[in-house]
């Protein structure tokens, strides 16, 4: 049985959990979107050993543990409890973005990249204005997904005192010793950031296949 007592007199600290685990996710996906966007150029440029830094980056990071790579931040560089989940989370997600956005670049008509460059854009500014904001453009399902993951993966910052949505009710919980309600109401305020976050991605999906 839901006691919804505890949301009504633990509400203060559920919103409190809230609005760290949407202020994290924010800064998260801005981090991983641009570190995701370097990596993906580092893997296509046309220098070997950006090729072999960018590769091993994404089969690395891609291959071992979320909560690993936030104890390195915690433990190793002894940062903050949210600062070493949101970094946490941009090394992580970031790997994942890389391979989207490369996907995206490597189906973009490689004369597009040849006129860029005729126009008298280096590569790096032909990348930047011309081929990434197409190739994003083409990966918003995948992207959307990774955004979607990376909210939910923001509960990480629990384990390290992060102070966000999870920590919290970890707190409440062991104050209340009403586990199900707790987490019940940690998952519904998850919900409130996904669903919507959901319904957007789909929107957004629809405007681009249409502009297609």
């Amino acid at each position: 049985m839901i006691n919804f007592s505890i949301l009504i007199n633990y509400f203060d600290m559920f919103l409190e959990g809230f609005k760290i685990t949407l202020f994290a996710s924010f800064l998260a996906l801005i981090g991983s979107f641009v570190l995701g966007a370097i990596i993906a150029i580092f893997r296509i440029a046309p220098f070997k050993p950006l090729n072999i830094v960018g590769a091993i980056y994404v089969e690395f990071i891609r291959n071992i543990p979320l909560l690993l790579i936030v104890f390195v931040f915690y433990m190793g560089f002894r940062f903050g409890g949210f600062q070493a989940g949101t970094l946490g989370l941009i090394v992580y997600t970031a790997a994942f973005i890389a391979e989207a956005i490369r996907a995206g670049i490597k189906s973009i008509a490689k004369g597009q990249m040849e006129a860029a460059r005729s126009s008298g854009l280096n590569y790096l500014q032909a990348m930047w204005h011309v081929i990434l904001p197409q190739a994003v453009k083409m990966v918003i399902p995948p992207l959307g997904n990774q955004t979607l993951n990376l909210v939910k993966n923001s509960s990480i910052l629990g384990v390290v005192g992060g102070l966000d949505l999870m920590y919290y009710g970890d707190l409440i919980n062991s104050q209340t010793f009403a586990a199900f309600s707790t987490y019940i109401f940690v998952g519904l305020f998850y919900l409130v950031l996904t669903i919507p976050l959901s319904f957007g991605v789909r929107y957004l999906e629809k405007r681009v296949s249409r502009s297609y």
